[in-house]
């Protein structure tokens, strides 16, 4: 009877208590929005990349995943992802009902032969001991896709914001930060742990008004970073987007740029160096570089000037240090590429000098991690690879990728297998823009992405004059963090809270009373162009004030006017001679002098007049 009691006292009341727990969505649900559609540009480039079906199965190895881009792409387990080949359209199974393994085959087909029915079997990464030729087989199959198979393809972000191409990027060494700077002259922070799947920034900076973004560096230990604009002085920003200083420009009157303390005319790029957090390079079209020290922002530590043919100004594109920090590399705009080592006693000399590297101006330089290889990008529309080693003549000369963008670059891989970089769009052309990636080693073409039909790919982002955007592509099988935290963050939901009431806001000068008068400019401005009012005649004058407009109201003065019609003043001025009018006062004046003669009546002299010698003057 208790037992009974208890249990139905136990039903009206809730069965946990405190805050519930959303319901997760599942991961295959969240990423399904974010796949990936094949464009048809895309789907003939990437053809060649796609590595051949195979025809077995591995049991208990990892399972393919078709995705959206055409190609097969192997991910690492199989949780909520279609396995084997879809159901014909009359054979789906009901919603009860429960699939177990491979589908069954269509109708039609004869299992008996032998013949493999399913999806092909993916590619074996464990070596074994039996030596069998299909391990080999294997080997030879997975070493010859391996690099393909890193690229992260299958699913797609853009983080939004910008109203004209991105122009500069930077993310921070721990990949939780992204900066995007743009030619709308703004800076957007977006941060992975903290933004949910609107993807939006939680910081926008405009660093100077009316110059375009160049270049962003991250500081080796992330809590700074470097902002390089179209200005002459470059600036440092906390993580969190303050303002630390700017650095000093220089005087334009010198024309030796040694003697000047900071760039004279706008950046071109900029870079922190990599293993030191107190130094950073410019490079600016005044033709020089500049290493500067960030605790003091009024002087430089070192400046280059690059060899030139001709002492004339010539204008430094691009700028980059080796991941050691004891090489810089510089690109010259009358198409050379110059190296500097970083040694005692070092001074603008190049130590590594390559006369006309590129026919156009190179728009990016990056070294790789082991300081063998440099890539430079170049506005000719070439991708070049340098052996650092022996740099004459560049080991591989990539080709056929426009390029319009003073910034576009090109980089490395993670695993420095890869090397990639995006194209421009053209007038006539309709691949659109792409990313190009490369075998480092075979130095041969591995796979072209298409990002965007109608914008261009400025190293990993896109844009064109009218809006810009950061593609992220990542692969939930093998990315970690980044995409992957913010994708499966729903939006907070609304609550009381945040209710604001919006205030009413009463602007006293729109009302007609507080307007200002408009001007009259436009309005003489459209009389001087009407013919017939800009030559009309002057009124003529019938009279003193009368006829015209001079006097036409009796009197100049308001005052006088009234005072005329009362009787007060009398106009006999205009019937006298002036002459009489003053020698009637003569005789009154030499009688009773009251001004000007009794203040010199003591010494004035007696005037003496010369007499007269002609007969006809003295008539």
């Amino acid at each position: 009877m208790v037992g009974e009691t208890d249990d139905g006292m136990r039903a009206h009341f809730p069965l946990s208590f405190g805050k519930q727990s959303r319901p997760q969505p599942h991961p295959s649900a969240v990423h399904s929005t974010t796949r990936r559609t094949l464009s048809p540009v895309a789907a003939s480039s990437s053809a060649a990349s796609v590595p051949p079906a195979r025809s077995s199965w591995a049991e208990g190895r990892t399972s393919p995943s078709t995705n959206t881009r055409g190609s097969e792409l192997f991910r690492e387990g199989n949780d909520s992802v279609e396995i084997g080949r879809p159901w014909p359209p009359s054979d789906q199974p009901d919603d009860d009902d429960t699939i177990v393994g491979p589908p069954p085959p269509p109708p039609g087909v004869d299992i008996d032969d032998g013949e493999m029915i399913g999806p092909p079997r993916p590619p074996r990464h464990d070596s074994s001991d039996d030596g069998s030729d299909s391990d080999l087989e294997d080997s030879q199959w997975d070493s010859q896709w391996g690099d393909t198979l890193r690229i992260p393809l299958s699913n797609e972000i853009v983080l939004k914001g910008h109203s004209k191409i991105v122009s500069a990027l930077a993310v921070d060494h721990s990949g939780s930060r992204v900066l995007s700077g743009s030619y709308d002259y703004t800076i957007r922070m977006y941060d992975f742990q903290g933004m949910t799947s609107k993807l939006q920034s939680f910081r926008q900076l405009e660093p100077f008004e009316g110059h375009q973004l160049r270049s962003l560096s991250w500081s080796p230990t992330s809590d700074r970073f470097l902002c390089v604009t179209g200005s002459a002085q470059a600036k440092i920003y906390d993580r969190d987007g303050l303002t630390l200083g700017e650095f000093i420009k220089g005087d334009m009157y010198i024309r030796d740029l040694k003697n000047t303390n900071g760039h004279i005319s706008g950046l071109t790029g900029g870079e922190w160096n990599p293993k030191s957090k107190e130094t950073i390079l410019t490079s600016s079209e005044d033709g020089s570089l500049r290493i500067w020290d960030v605790n003091d922002f009024k002087s430089q530590k070192q400046v280059i000037k690059p060899k030139l043919a001709r002492p004339v100004r010539v204008p430094v594109t691009a700028c980059a240090w080796d991941h050691e920090g004891k090489r810089i590399v510089g690109a010259v705009g009358d198409g050379s590429i110059q190296l500097w080592n970083i040694k005692p006693g070092w001074g603008s000399r190049p130590d590594v000098y390559v006369e006309k590297a590129h026919t156009d101006d190179v728009s990016g330089l990056r070294f790789s991690v082991d300081s063998l290889i440099l890539l430079s990008r170049s506005m000719d529309g070439t991708l070049k690879v340098w052996d650092l080693r022996q740099m004459k003549n560049p080991i591989k000369i990539f080709d056929g990728l426009p390029n319009h963008y003073p910034q576009t670059s090109a980089s490395f891989s993670p695993d420095e297998q890869l090397i990639f970089t995006g194209t421009s769009i053209e007038k006539e052309g309709t691949s659109g823009g792409m990313l190009c990636f490369y075998d480092r080693r075979k130095l041969e073409l591995v796979s072209r992405v298409g990002i965007s039909p109608h914008h261009s790919v400025v190293f990993a982002t896109t844009g064109d004059k009218k809006m810009g955007g950061t593609h992220i592509l990542y692969d939930p099988s093998i990315s970690q963090r980044g995409a992957l935290v913010c994708v499966a963050r729903a939006p907070r939901k609304k609550s009381f809270d945040d209710f604001e009431a919006q205030p009413i806001i009463h602007n006293p000068h729109a009302l007609p009373l507080f307007r200002d008068q408009p001007s009259r400019k436009r309005q003489r401005e459209k009389l001087l162009k009407d013919p017939m009012t800009s030559h009309k005649p002057e009124l003529p004058v019938n009279g003193p004030g009368f006829g015209g407009r001079v006097g036409s109201t009796k009197g100049s003065l308001l005052t006088q006017y009234l005072m005329k019609q009362g009787g007060m003043i009398k106009e006999t001025w205009m019937d006298e001679d002036p002459r009489e009018a003053i020698l009637k006062y003569a005789d009154t004046a030499a009688k009773n002098p009251m001004f000007i003669a009794p203040a010199y009546a003591e010494t004035q002299p007696k005037p003496v007049f010369a007499e007269s010698d002609s007969d006809e003057e003295q008539k």
